[in-house]
C-alpha cells in the first residue's frame, strides 16, 4: 500500500536508490540530506519542525558518517552523527507521531569472528573494533531503547557490504572499478589494491532497497534483520573479476597506504530472519552488478573526457 515516506541521508548513494524504490511503488517520497540544506541531522528541534510539516508514515533513516576509514581519523564526529543523530531522528518522529522507523546500522557491529561462527546470525555477539562500528553498536541499541522504552516501532536493518553503479570511490569495490577504468586507458596499465584477503558479503545496492522498503511494512517492531547475500567473496576475488572485465592486461600491486588500521578478515551474514519475514531474495547476480558498476565507471569517465574536450 503506497504511504508518505522521508529519508534522512537522502543524497547519499544508498538514498537516491531508496528514493526511486519507493516511487517506484507508489509510495509519496520526501527527503533531507545536509548537502541540500537540510537540517543537521542532530539538531532534534529542527528534526522535529521537519517531522512536524512532512507527516511522514514511515521514516527510513540512512543519514551517517559511512566511511569506516575516516572514522579513524574523525571519530568524535562519526560518534555525533550515528549516535546522536540516531537518537535526535527517534525523539522528532515520538513526538510527530511517526507510526514506523527504519533504521539502517551496520555489520561490522559483529567484529572479528572465527569463521567457525559464521555466517553471522542477529544473535552474534557485537563486538566493534572500528570507531564506525562502535558508533553504529550504539545506534542499533539507541533503537532497541525507543522500543522498549517508548514501545516506538523502529526496525533495525543490519547492512552488510552493499555496492552498485555509481557508489563512492571510498567503497571499495567501486575504487577498484575506477582504477581498473583509468589503468585500461593509460600507462602503466596498473591496479593498486589494499587488503586482498578480506572476505565479505556483498549485496546490490537495488536488492538492499527492496530489503528496506519490505522490511518497514513487513518487519516485526524492535526487531534486527540482517541484511546480506549470504555469500562472502574475497577482495582478491573481487579485484579478478573486475580486472576480467578488461580488453587491456592488467598488473596488480599492493598498496599499503590502501589498508585500514584494522580490518575484518570476514564477515558473512545468514539472511534466513529477514526471508522468513519478508519473503525478500537479491535479484541482481554478482556477475550483473560487477558489469553495471564498471560500466558506470567508463560512462563517467567518458562524460568527464567529453566535458573537458567542449571547455578547451
Amino acid at each position: 500500500m503506497p504511504e508518505r515516506a522521508l529519508i534522512t541521508g537522502a543524497n547519499g548513494f544508498v538514498g537516491h536508490y531508496l528514493h526511486e524504490h519507493l516511487a517506484s511503488h507508489g509510495d509519496e517520497v520526501h527527503g533531507t540530506d545536509r548537502s541540500s540544506g537540510g537540517p543537521d541531522i542532530c539538531d532534534v528541534e529542527a528534526i522535529s519542525a521537519l517531522m512536524a510539516d512532512l507527516r511522514p508514515d514511515t521514516v527510513y533513516h540512512l543519514a551517517a558518517q559511512s566511511d569506516v576509514a575516516a572514522s579513524w581519523e574523525r571519530p568524535l564526529h562519526t560518534i555525533r552523527v550515528n549516535v546522536e543523530g540516531t537518537y535526535a531522528v527517534l525523539e522528532a518522529c515520538r513526538r510527530a507521531g511517526v507510526s514506523r522507523v527504519l533504521a539502517v546500522t551496520s555489520a561490522d557491529i559483529y567484529g572479528p569472528v572465527d569463521p567457525s561462527m559464521l555466517p553471522l546470525t542477529e544473535e552474534s555477539a557485537v563486538r566493534p573494533v572500528s570507531p564506525y562500528a562502535a558508533s553504529k553498536a550504539a545506534a542499533d541499541m539507541i533503537c532497541l531503547q525507543a522500543w522498549l522504552g517508548h514501545g516506538q516501532e523502529v526496525i533495525r536493518a543490519r547492512s552488510f557490504n552493499h555496492f552498485g553503479p555509481f557508489q563512492s570511490t571510498r567503497f571499495v569495490t567501486a575504487a577498484l572499478a575506477e582504477r581498473v577504468v583509468a589503468a585500461e586507458r593509460q600507462e602503466p596499465h596498473t591496479v593498486r589494491i589494499g587488503n586482498l584477503e578480506a572476505r565479505r558479503d556483498f549485496t546490490d545496492v537495488r536488492d538492499v532497497v527492496s530489503a528496506y522498503r519490505l522490511l518497514a511494512h513487513r518487519g516485526t517492531a524492535g526487531e534486527a534483520y540482517n541484511v546480506c547475500s549470504g555469500n562472502d567473496i574475497a577482495i582478491a576475488d573481487l579485484a579478478a573479476a573486475l580486472i576480467d572485465r578488461s580488453a587491456v592486461a592488467l598488473d596488480v600491486v599492493v598498496d599499503p597506504d590502501l589498508t585500514r588500521p584494522v580490518d575484518l578478515p570476514v564477515l558473512r551474514g545468514s539472511k534466513d530472519k529477514l526471508r522468513a519475514a519478508t519473503d525478500w531474495a537479491p535479484a541482481y547476480s554478482l556477475n550483473q552488478s560487477l558489469d553495471d558498476i564498471i560500466d558506470s565507471q567508463r560512462n563517467a569517465v567518458d562524460a568527464a573526457t567529453a566535458k573537458q574536450r567542449n571547455e578547451s
